[in-house]
């Protein structure tokens, strides 16, 4: 099939651009250095080839996402990198012999994690994000409480995600070492093996971390392709253009097909001027403007949301559809 040949919207993976992506994280991260999270994708496909690459050991954040997992042959050691109330479904999978780990940061969720048949966790630390966490100083109390109750504790994450973003780097580096000192002072408390941490903005400069949870790496936005990083841009909503005036087009590519949460997204040689609904206005920067009918590339700001939006993932090599992809880890 031709990419022409796709109902737009679309969503495309650029072949070369992903493998470029993987190899090149896998290199700075080799095996289980890298735990890649899958909520950036949302699709077993891809993460196959992460697991051709070495990785092992995955991180998810919904329920259903540890379920395609294990569903997809990939359960050999998944964390769900976030607090959960009803464990049920993840100790029927702890059950069938895949290791389930789940983060836990209260009494409450150590507690949900026993309920359910869960059987090994992790202490999530609040490192300066106001989301999730316990303080530092409290996460040997919770460890400790885990394992009366007969939980086995891996050790601790921390989740850096309010820096992933900062520029310079230098100051990112810096930022990022205070976050991960309260998380080693947290560590020495708890004990186990796993420090993790990290993502795709602080990768290079998380050398406390032995576990770095990047996802946007594999298909990149152009949020953090402000960071100058080695990954080039892999993912691509495609769109016609449905309209032409005298300033301004519109391609068929809006809000129910990405997402504006990290600004606009960007057309190569255009300047986007909104979003609506299932619209996307711009004007070319060289005053031409496109035809009714020509296809157009539109890159998201924030890849996570996007590729929730979407059935389907096309791999794509040039103008031709390699293979499609189900995005088959949406939903809870």
């Amino acid at each position: 099939m031709l990419i022409s040949e796709l109902q737009t919207p679309a969503l495309l993976v650029e072949q070369a651009a992903l493998q470029h992506n993987l190899d090149t994280m896998s290199a700075a991260l080799p095996g289980a250095r890298l735990r890649p999270h899958v909520k950036a994708h949302k699709c077993t496909s891809l993460a196959r080839l992460q697991y051709a690459n070495g990785h092992r050991g995955f991180t998810c954040a919904t329920i259903r996402e540890v379920e395609a997992m294990a569903a997809a042959g990939l359960g050999e050691d998944l964390l769900l990198a976030n607090e959960v109330l009803d464990t049920r479904r993840l100790g029927r999978l702890a059950e069938d012999g895949h290791r389930v780990t789940v983060a836990v940061d209260s009494a409450e969720t150590i507690e949900a994690a026993i309920a359910g048949g869960v059987r090994e966790v992790l202490i999530d630390v609040n490192v300066g994000l106001p989301r999730c966490g316990c303080p530092s100083e409290s996460a040997g109390a919770l460890a400790d409480l885990a394992r009366r109750a007969g939980l086995a504790v891996r050790g601790v994450m921390g989740y850096e995600g309010h820096l992933m973003l900062v520029q310079p780097e230098a100051e990112r580096r810096e930022q990022t070492e205070q976050a991960m000192q309260q998380l080693l002072a947290a560590s020495a408390k708890v004990g186990g093996d796993l420090i993790s941490a990290g993502g795709t903005g602080t990768y290079t400069v998380n050398t406390w971390a032995n576990e770095i949870q990047a996802g946007s790496y594999a298909l990149m936005d152009t949020a953090y392709q402000k960071l100058g990083q080695p990954f080039q841009q892999a993912l691509f909503v495609l769109g016609r253009v449905i309209s032409v005036s005298s300033d301004w087009a519109v391609v068929d590519v809006g809000l129910k097909s990405l997402s504006l949460d990290h600004g606009l997204p960007h057309i190569d040689g255009a300047e986007v001027w909104f979003c609506s609904d299932e619209h996307t206005t711009f004007r070319t920067g060289s005053g031409a403007l496109p035809r009714v009918g020509d296809l157009v590339r539109v890159r998201p700001a924030h890849v996570d949301p996007t590729v929730a939006l979407h059935d389907t993932l096309y791999l794509v090599d040039g103008s031709q559809v390699v293979e499609p992809w189900p995005v088959d880890m949406r939903g809870w």
